[in-house]
């Protein structure tokens, strides 16, 4: 299966998830031609329900189709063999026309099954395997029913029905007013948890009826605003203020005015040799 069209099945089937409540194992109600046509061409239908349907899948078949597969004639004996093994690896679905000498038509009987009360609903939520184009118009008209048929060994999963597209799109406008309808009332403030829902002044009244006045709250005094700690400029300490030289250490000080001492008497000892 192409990347393309695998990716367009798993959004259908995301589809039917959300708005007709599919869930896994997805029941796949099978028809007898849909039976006899994978035989044919040699394909593995329980992994290529699964692999279209992105998920587990139940396959299913009813009594009369079953019934179809063992009147039907073919030269070959083992391809008939094969109809019916596979048929017996899907799970059975009773649908009551045992009873009946001749089996229903495929179109009769499954549509009996998916809608039995004619009311187009597809209640049991199966998904349609099937090859007669008949069938799959009428199951077009009942919402919520996927249809899957094998065209050329390749099987194809027709896009969601106009029925069903009506009803999503209304379940979408219903849930886009129930949201509208929340967010009107979402100005109000919630109460906690702790709290309780009415405080003690107003839950207590007087015998006559009469509720108590509230005492008026004392507002607490604030002293003067102090100025922003972080936009105040920072003091300078008192010994950075006297200059470098009141910043310097004791011992360069004094190296210092002992250097000036030495300078001095070597003046003076010059002064005294010129003399």
């Amino acid at each position: 299966m192409r990347g393309k069209r695998s990716k367009q099945y798993r959004k259908l089937m995301h589809q039917y998830s959300l708005a007709f409540n599919f869930r896994e194992p997805y029941q796949v109600l099978l028809d007898a031609e849909i039976i006899q046509d994978t035989t044919r061409f040699k394909m593995d239908l329980p992994h290529l329900l699964s692999r279209t349907l992105h998920g587990q899948v139940k396959p299913m078949i009813t009594q009369c189709c079953i019934r179809h597969l063992y009147l039907s004639t073919t030269e070959d004996k083992t391809e008939k063999s094969a109809w019916i093994e596979t048929a017996k690896g899907c799970e059975r679905r009773r649908c009551g026309h045992h009873e009946l000498e001749e089996p229903l038509s495929a179109e009769e009987c499954m549509m009996s099954v998916v809608d039995p009360k004619g009311s187009a609903t597809n209640k049991h939520r199966y998904i349609v395997a099937c090859q007669d184009s008949g069938l799959r118009k009428k199951l077009r008209a009942i919402p919520g029913v996927p249809l899957v048929y094998v065209q050329r060994s390749v099987m194809v999963m027709e896009p969601i029905g106009q029925k069903s597209e009506e009803v999503k799109e209304g379940l979408e406008a219903e849930k886009v007013r129930a949201g509208v309808k929340r967010g009107k009332g979402g100005g109000e403030k919630r109460k906690r948890e702790g709290s309780e829902d009415l405080d003690e002044d107003e839950a207590d009244e007087d015998v006559d009826g009469e509720v108590k006045a509230e005492e008026p709250k004392k507002k607490r005094k604030r002293g003067p605003k102090a100025p922003n700690p972080l936009s105040v400029k920072k003091t300078v300490k008192k010994d950075d203020q006297r200059g470098p030289k009141a910043a310097m250490p004791d011992r360069i000080e004094k190296q210092i005015r002992a250097a000036r001492e030495e300078a001095k008497r070597e003046k003076a000892q010059r002064a005294n040799g010129a003399a």
